[in-house]
């Protein structure tokens, strides 16, 4: 989308090729982030049933508090990425520094949930037990949270520069971390105190702060990167910097959580129709979000291109970078509505022990689930691509209160209508979240393509 670029023909293909530059390695990092969860999710389950429970109710916690926060990270991508399209340096210096303040800030004000999670938790509804334990994950894991939240702010001000490889390494290197620091304090070898639960707490913190040094030492010292002296002078306060962040990521934030709040509420609503429902519900949303992780990809590809067109005034290019975005993120989607369609059977099995009397059970409605999601593949594809394109010109707070309305309004009311009024059950609910993926879809594609964003 760079501004001399001639809007030929051959320029349409550079536009697909560097959206697929940028694309494929943030695709392998977002997989690989996925794996981090999977492994733990594993390693607790061999370790007991109860630790596995505790651990998959303090992550939930410490996810929903990371997706808040992360949108300070998704707004320092948008601003790097125009402040590189306009030539700006000390622009991007500025987005970058403020979003690390944010970053920490904002992760030293969620201490108290995480504190006192155990009477938060068993006021919604957990047990004792399980509440416990997960506040002890939780009081471990808190310093965690501003770790993280700096690795995801560092990862966009690379990803803006298009140095989606690092990103891609640093985070495969902890996945390793992960699971070697999880299979020494969790089961206590390599002469380690068996530490269970607080093992992998312990890991994850490792994990986070060795990724947050990694990835500071790579922005500030890579080669072609020097001159932007990223931390010098890194404690003074840059306010209008700040503020300018702020308002961009905490709708951003608002909006991821209104999206994941719609299908945890459609989690817990499956709970109501019965167990083999929300275990083959459980299923078929990680297929789906596995899919989603390469839309994600596209998605933060497109946020970059879309910044760097804005900064650099170039109208003509952020148009032919959306087309691009969008039409490489609907091709993927094409080919998993085939495997959905195809191969359900295989990829629900997967997720089954057959010797389990109700695997039958599970595995047919699981089917069935699959095939509505495949429904919401074109929807879902389209709603992340345009949200990170509106991210990319610096538009996100009304995408927040469209994703807010689209989600709760419409996706939430009409798959307890479909599921419980209307008597359709499982199906109904996952009809529902397809009406609020739509709604939301229809709205930001409207409002992208119907503004001059360079005017």
């Amino acid at each position: 989308m760079n501004a001399e670029l001639p809007h030929t023909p051959d320029a349409r293909g550079h536009h697909f090729k560097a959206v697929l530059a940028l694309g494929l390695p943030l695709i392998g990092s977002n997989v690989a982030q996925m794996l981090v969860h999977v492994t733990d999710t594993v390693m607790l389950g061999w370790y007991g049933v109860t630790e596995l429970a505790a651990g998959v109710l303090a992550t939930g916690v410490f996810f929903f508090m990371f997706l808040l926060g992360n949108g300070f990270a998704m707004a320092v991508m948008g601003r790097v990425a125009a402040a590189l399209g306009a030539g700006d340096d000390t622009q991007m210096r500025r987005d970058t520094r403020m979003g690390i303040w944010l970053s920490v800030l904002f992760g030293l004000a969620a201490f108290p949930v995480f504190w006192f999670a155990d009477p938060i938790l068993r006021v919604l509804g957990q047990e004792a037990e399980l509440a416990a334990l997960a506040q002890e994950y939780l009081r471990i894991n808190w310093i965690g949270l501003p770790a993280a939240l700096i690795v995801a702010t560092l990862k966009s001000y690379l990803a803006a520069q298009e140095r989606t490889r690092v990103v891609l390494w640093i985070t495969l290197f902890g996945v390793a971390l992960n699971a070697l620091m999880n299979w020494v304090l969790i089961f206590g070898n390599w002469g380690a105190p068996e530490l269970g639960l607080r093992g992998a707490a312990i890991s994850s913190v490792g994990v986070s702060v060795a990724s947050a040094v990694m990835t500071a030492i790579y922005a500030a010292r890579a080669r072609g990167m020097e001159h932007v002296e990223l931390f010098t002078r890194f404690w003074r306060p840059d306010w209008p910097a700040f503020m300018a962040v702020a308002r961009m990521g905490l709708p951003i934030g608002l909006a991821t959580v209104f999206e994941a709040g719609m299908f945890q509420a459609s989690a817990l609503m499956m709970g109501w129709i019965g167990v083999v429902e929300l275990a083959a519900h459980g299923i078929a949303l990680e297929l789906a979000s596995l899919t989603f992780m390469v839309h994600l990809g596209f998605s933060h590809a497109a946020t970059v291109r879309a910044g760097r067109a804005l900064g650099a005034r170039d109208g003509e290019g952020l148009r032919k970078g959306a087309v691009a975005a969008i039409a490489l993120s609907i091709g993927f989607a094409v080919v998993t509505v085939s495997a959905f369609l195809t191969l359900p059977r295989p990829l629900v099995g997967l997720f089954l022990d057959h010797d389990n009397p109700q695997a039958p059970a599970i595995l047919a409605l699981g089917i069935s689930l699959l095939a509505v999601a495949a429904l919401f593949q074109f929807v879902d594809a389209l709603q992340v691509i345009t949200m990170g394109l509106l991210r990319g010109v610096h538009d996100t707070r009304v995408p927040m209160w469209v994703a807010g309305a689209s989600y709760w309004l419409v996706g939430v009311p009409a798959s307890y209508a479909l599921a419980f009024v209307a008597g359709f059950g499982a199906q109904g609910l996952w009809l529902g979240l397809v009406a609020g993926l739509a709604c939301a879809a229809g709205l930001l594609m409207w409002r992208f393509w119907h503004r001059d964003w360079v005017a």
